[in-house]
């Protein structure tokens, strides 16, 4: 039996990331990256596709209770049972140079025997490596990997079915600590990571981090944890942030709509500057806005909608058909196609960021404004072009409305920094035609005045949650008729038990070529109560998103989607675009209180 996303938690190094059930099982660690070859993919399959597992001997299920330690990445999982109370305490450290994984388990209470089943498999799950023991250790090496396992104090271990078992009983204050170490097969083994020390130093950390927030608002806990999960998510090196942690967790159980999330998004760009900033987190917003123009490098007719961790452009997409997926929901995707599509919004997107990063003082580059004329001479020419659309449908291209919008926010951000900025150098009245150009033909190719609203794309009768975007980004007022109308369209054709849909799925439209369906999209929720409050429904706005907030695990996470019928988690998790959601939404409606 699968265990439901929300089963998971996340740990971390700010280079890759792991999941961790209920049950105490690592089901999910690619390595050394976020968009490494798993050597857990149980997530994806089962447990002899890669796992490890410490809990009580005899408890099958999940455990008694489980929390993260305050204001940091370190899980604590606890155990009542019959002799004792035990506790998990699960981290990844920060790396001075090879990844860790470290499990220190203490006894709190009585005494309780545990059992550590440990499953290597390199190559998602595909490569069983050899193991041996050295100096006491267990070493595992299969081609270009290596991982090592050792024990403080030391406690034997013994290989059965192509794993490595360990059993050891811990009393009233008793400590064991396991560290997994990876490294490069053909380098010499690294240094050895005292566990103790590994977990206070992460602690101190994580608290110095957590207390640079500056949101001081209701539900500042959940806020502080979707800020947490994104400084998880961020690949440390480069300062990019990856989408999600996980690749192929459906969007409907049993469906096919399943893909790898482990990249950076440009889309993203502004959305994540907006909440780091406003959360006080400038060196990370510097970071990613750093990774954000040595991404985009080069000519503008080839800029991508998503790049890797460093800014990598090649992200062929291939099935992996060993595993059979996530309850049975194939195919496991990695890599991810959508790579190659035309998307007019995110030159929207970028652009906006541009302009946040110098409101906000982010200290300039030379080269940013340049780099933003080349795009909007680009944008120029191809904008009257159909294009795939910020969900990256794989059907047909279309005349994407809120394509067009954002076209109109690039013409639009650079027009206000030629009024705002003497020193910038630009063709101000070649863009201010282009910007009323755009506003002009989406107002009456993207609007249907007999229902009063827009419309997904130019002359369909479909909607899209991506309109609800309009006031935020100033292409209309709030309390302009037209954005009241889309409003109240999108809300009622949209909604999925409160929540609502990105856009339908139903097989009249099949606007993104496939089969089936998924569930309520959360950032798409989040948006919907920034809307509500611009519109004056603040009230609504509040009602809403305490609903969604409701809906964060036991641990405070989301994934990208959420089924109102059997009340699950559905898609990649945890999902940057929903925590990113949940902390502008937060700012948007309550920045200005203080929590009570």
């Amino acid at each position: 039996m699968h265990r439901p996303i929300e089963d998971y938690a996340l740990i971390g190094d700010h280079q890759t990331s792991a999941l961790v059930s209920r049950d105490g099982s690592i089901d999910w660690l690619c390595l050394p990256r976020f968009d490494s070859a798993a050597c857990f993919a149980a997530l994806l399959g089962d447990e002899e596709n890669g796992h490890w597992r410490i809990a009580p001997k005899g408890e099958d299920g999940p455990c008694t209770r489980r929390a993260y330690r305050p204001r940091s990445l370190v899980l604590d999982t606890v155990w009542e049972t019959a002799t004792g109370t035990v506790r998990v305490t699960d981290l990844m450290p920060q790396r001075d140079r090879c990844p860790d994984v470290v499990r220190i388990v203490e006894g709190l209470d009585g005494e309780v025997t545990m059992r550590s089943t440990l499953r290597l498999r390199f190559d998602y799950g595909s490569v069983i490596p050899w193991m041996r023991r050295s100096d006491g250790h267990r070493v595992a090496v299969a081609g270009p990997d290596s991982m090592w396992l050792r024990s403080e104090p030391e406690v034997r271990t013994w290989g059965k079915d192509f794993g490595t078992h360990a059993e050891f009983t811990v009393g009233k204050g008793e400590k064991v600590a396991f560290v997994l170490t990876w490294h490069p097969s053909h380098e010499p083994r690294p240094p050895q990571c005292d566990p103790h020390k590994a977990l206070a130093d992460s602690l101190e950390d994580w608290q110095a981090w957590a207390d640079r927030c500056r949101y001081k608002g209701p539900y500042a806990d959940a806020v502080l944890r979707s800020l947490i999960t994104l400084k998880a998510l961020t690949y440390a090196p480069t300062g990019g942030i990856v989408a999600a942690a996980t690749t192929s967790l459906p969007e409907e159980i049993g469906g096919v709509r399943n893909w790898d999330y482990r990249y950076c998004w440009l889309r993203d760009s502004t959305l994540t500057l907006g909440v780091l900033l406003a959360a006080g987190y400038h060196e990370e917003a510097k970071a990613w806005r750093d990774w954000l123009l040595r991404a985009v490098a080069g000519s503008p007719g080839d800029l991508q909608i998503m790049y890797g961790l460093a800014g990598e452009r090649r992200i062929p997409e291939y099935e992996l058909p060993w595993l059979p997926g996530y309850a049975d929901s194939p195919p496991v995707r990695i890599g991810n196609e959508a790579v190659q599509q035309l998307q007019l919004d995110v030159y929207g997107e970028v652009v906006d960021s541009f302009m946040l990063a110098r409101q906000a003082g982010l200290p300039p580059k030379p080269h940013a404004w340049q780099v933003q004329l080349r795009l909007l001479e680009f944008l120029e020419s191809v904008w009257r072009q159909p294009d795939s659309g910020l969900w990256e449908v794989r059907g047909p291209r279309r005349h994407f409305v809120h394509s067009k919008i954002m076209v109109w926010v690039a013409a639009d951000r650079t027009v206000r920094a030629l009024e705002a900025d003497p020193r910038l150098r630009g063709d101000i009245n070649r863009w201010r035609a282009m910007r009323d150009a755009v506003h002009r033909e989406v107002c009456e190719r993207g609007y249907d005045p007999e229902r009063g609203t827009f419309t997904q794309s130019y002359g369909s009768r479909e909607l899209d949650a991506a309109l609800l975007l309009i006031p935020r980004v100033g292409f209309l007022p709030p309390h302009d008729p037209r954005v009241t109308g889309t409003i109240e369209a999108v809300r009622k054709e949209l909604a999925h038990d409160g929540f609502l849909r990105r856009y339908s799925t139903d097989d009249e439209t099949n606007v993104d070529g496939l089969p089936g369906g998924e569930g309520a999209f959360l950032a798409c929720s989040f948006w919907l109560a920034d809307a509500l409050h611009l519109t004056g429904r603040t009230q609504e706005a509040r009602e809403l998103f305490e609903r969604l907030v409701g809906l964060c695990n036991d641990v405070g996470l989301l994934a990208e989607e959420y089924d109102p019928v059997h009340r699950r988690q559905l898609g990649n998790f945890p999902q940057a675009f929903s925590h990113i959601g949940l902390v502008g939404a937060a700012f948007t409606l309550f920045g200005t209180e203080e929590a009570g």
